[in-house]
């Protein structure tokens, strides 16, 4: 068990408008590489944001300030130990370049869930994974200039 540093914002590299559910993650994570998938044992993130704002739980985890074993997901390598990970649909325009894709709907619901975070763990950082991560656009954001714009200064 590790404490935790990290809250991870990412993307899932998916074009504009195109809806994306928890099925298709595990798929995409935990399928064997032979049929399409990583082979990882579990998904990269914890949550995800649905393009109607609705929050949906991945794996299950004890809201605490740790990260136990079973709690790891395999969401920035190298820092998947003392992070939890927080996806939303999108991140890709039609032509699968970076853009931020966010609905109003996703970017309320992370907003609150953010805020939520940071008031219950205020000494974890809030990055995106390019933060972590400087060969990746995910989340296809400024975390950072997002974060002084609802009001989180870390």
């Amino acid at each position: 068990m590790a404490g935790l540093k990290y809250l991870v914002i990412h993307c899932t590299a998916t074009p504009e408008g195109r809806e994306v559910s928890s099925d298709d993650i595990r798929a995409w994570h935990t399928n064997p590489v032979s049929k399409g998938g990583r082979g990882w044992k579990q998904v990269g993130y914890t949550d995800l944001v649905h393009l109607d704002g609705t929050v949906e739980r991945l794996v299950n985890n004890n809201e605490d300030a740790h990260v136990d074993p079973w709690e790891i997901t395999n969401g920035a390598a190298g820092y998947n130990g003392v992070s939890r990970h927080i996806v939303y649909a999108g991140g890709l325009d039609r032509q699968k370049r970076s853009k931020d894709t966010r609905t109003e709907a996703q970017k309320d619901a992370l907003a609150s869930y953010v805020r939520d975070f940071h008031r219950r763990f205020p000494e974890v950082k809030i990055v995106g994974h390019n933060e972590l991560d400087k060969g990746k656009a995910c989340p296809s954001f400024c975390v950072q200039d997002w974060l002084e714009s609802i009001g989180i200064n870390q």
